[in-house]
């Protein structure tokens, strides 16, 4: 249920109206917009009558929420959200934010390699992997706090924000001083324990969508995290699996308008993952762009063939700069501006 309160409420009568909605059995989220208050009350009740609401002093209206999503859902703050991630950097505004760079960590030198080119190119963050969930159990599975540090580094160094992957509600803790932007992938997507501890952490949490997940199972994950009160998330399209073999994944673009209807959080693409193969991206980026996205991840490496991840997908350094000069002509088309 959503209640939304007078341009005129004062902080007594909005207090007052948090106070009945608990004594009726809700959790209540409040929100403070540009004109008004609004308040989320989420609970399992449902034999209430809203007009006893309504007449409480303060009250504009009130709105029975069907979804089952009550704090990611557009209803919530329908002029949309607008995050600071910090370093200058808003997500959800008219700037497309891209964050940039390896797969995972391999070395400071490649690292700071990449960095620097990426930096150059007008990147916002760095992206990489200290920890790194691998299909195969022999794979390469990343450098760990050694790598936290070195991203940690790159990023202050070149300005950049630093977003990496938790995997595990272990992590949390050792990532807290290095990164600025917690990445749950699509393995973790429904690991609601992760997503809980991540609730209770006060930084941005980007979420990919699972491979098998609706758009409305993404929204029900990003409650978990918001149910705990960390409203800084970002939502993630990263390609879903299909009967379609030819790309690693299928891109949809179409979950980012939808998104953008049904929630009032920043909407990512990740075309990287969503095709993995590296003359397939580009043009998923720009599609992207195009559609409404927020914000891009895109996998950088100077040297991709060598890569111990993901190199196929990994765009050279000259390709991502090529790149991000024809999304500065895309994105005015559509109301938007690259860094």
């Amino acid at each position: 249920m959503i209640v939304a309160m007078q341009e005129t409420a004062t902080e007594e009568q909005i207090q007052d109206v948090v106070e009945h909605l608990v004594r009726m059995g809700f959790s209540v989220h409040r929100t403070t917009g540009e004109r008004q208050s609004i308040l989320a009350a989420v609970g399992a009740r449902i034999d209430f009558d809203t007009r006893n609401l309504e007449v409480l002093a303060g009250v504009e209206h009130v709105h029975r929420i069907s979804a089952p999503y009550k704090l990611s859902g557009r209803a919530f703050r329908p002029e949309g959200s607008i995050l600071n991630l910090g370093r200058g950097v808003r997500i959800g505004g008219d700037e497309v934010v891209v964050m940039a760079g390896p797969c995972s960590v391999e070395s400071r030198e490649q690292l700071f390699t990449v960095t620097e080119l990426i930096a150059k190119a007008g990147a916002r963050g760095l992206r990489g992997g200290a920890f790194k969930p691998r299909s195969s159990p022999y794979s390469f599975q990343g450098m760990g706090e050694e790598g936290l540090k070195l991203l940690r580094e790159a990023g202050d160094k070149f300005n950049l924000l630093v977003i990496s992957e938790v995997m595990e509600i272990s992590q949390i803790p050792l990532m807290l001083p290095y990164i600025d932007i917690f990445q749950v992938g699509a393995r973790n997507m429904q690991n609601f324990n992760l997503l809980r501890e991540l609730g209770k952490v006060r930084k941005p949490v980007l979420l990919k969508r699972g491979i098998a997940a609706t758009l409305e199972e993404l929204l029900l994950s990003a409650e978990y995290i918001m149910s705990g009160g960390n409203y800084d998330v970002i939502l993630c399209e990263r390609g879903i699996r299909t009967f379609e073999t030819y790309t690693r994944n299928t891109m949809d673009i179409s979950a980012i308008p939808v998104i953008k209807k049904l929630s009032h959080l920043p909407m990512a693409a990740d075309p990287s993952h969503g095709t993995g193969i590296r003359d397939k991206v580009p043009p998923m980026a720009r599609a992207s762009v195009a559609a409404g996205a927020d914000a891009l991840l895109i996998e950088v490496h100077h040297n991709p063939d060598k890569a111990f991840s993901d190199g196929a997908q990994s765009l050279y350094p000259e390709q991502f700069a090529k790149l991000m000069d024809e999304l500065r002509i895309i994105a005015p088309a559509v109301g938007r501006k690259i860094a």
